[in-house]
């Protein structure tokens, strides 16, 4: 069976906050199972790009449209096909780490069809699995979040700064997963100009050059 081709065109496309602009005259276009990073300083728009392939923000000009086997993606239906994990993006703080992975695959399929305790135990949080979510240390919580994004079933992963909180053996848990798992799939990966997180990616973006 051959791989379905999830694409996103932008066209134009800028974003403002305010009168500030974050990005202007962006041309993008994804194929499908590139490996792409988006690099720049802090505050240079990365975290705002992703969100605009997400679906999550919209454009203050240009356009971006959405794509699947040549047929159009309505706004509402992106989230089949895409996952992100980033940083910033909140989890119930009340649920425990196995109604947090129950709930995140009401929406969406796991890869390979994993059962719950087994997305647990790819995220190498078994012993946390009762444990409420507020009580989890920032790296563990960020472990939920890439573990989540990188065993959906989707045709695109989009990873916000993927190695925020991690350390070293944080950081060699990702790199695994990511070898694993995202072969087949378009990936996006926004990053402080940090190597290690876009280790895969065979093509690059600097959102600075956008101004």
């Amino acid at each position: 069976m051959s791989t379905p081709s999830f694409i996103i065109d932008l066209k134009s496309a800028g974003k403002k906050f305010f009168r500030n602009w974050i990005f202007r005259n962006v041309v993008f276009q994804s194929e499908q199972g590139q490996k792409i990073s988006v690099i720049g300083p802090n505050g240079s728009g990365k975290s705002t790009f992703l969100q605009v392939l997400a679906g999550y923000e919209s454009l203050s000009e240009g356009s971006v449209s959405f794509s699947r086997n040549g047929k159009e993606v309505s706004r509402e239906n992106i989230f089949r096909h895409i996952s992100i994990a980033a940083p910033y993006l909140e989890l119930i703080e009340e649920y425990t780490l196995e109604e947090i992975v129950r709930f995140h695959f009401q929406f969406k399929q796991p890869v390979k069809q994993f059962s719950t305790d087994e997305i647990i135990e790819l995220i190498q949080l078994e012993n946390s699995k009762d444990k409420v979510f507020k009580y989890f240390s920032s790296g563990m919580k960020q472990r939920v979040r890439l573990g989540l994004a990188i065993l959906s079933d989707v045709d695109m992963v989009l990873l916000d700064e993927p190695l925020s909180n991690l350390d070293k053996s944080g950081a060699n848990w990702y790199h695994e997963l990511a070898g694993n798992y995202l072969a087949d799939k378009t990936v996006v990966v926004g990053s402080n100009q940090n190597e290690a997180e876009y280790f895969f990616c065979g093509r690059s973006i600097n959102i600075a050059d956008y101004k």
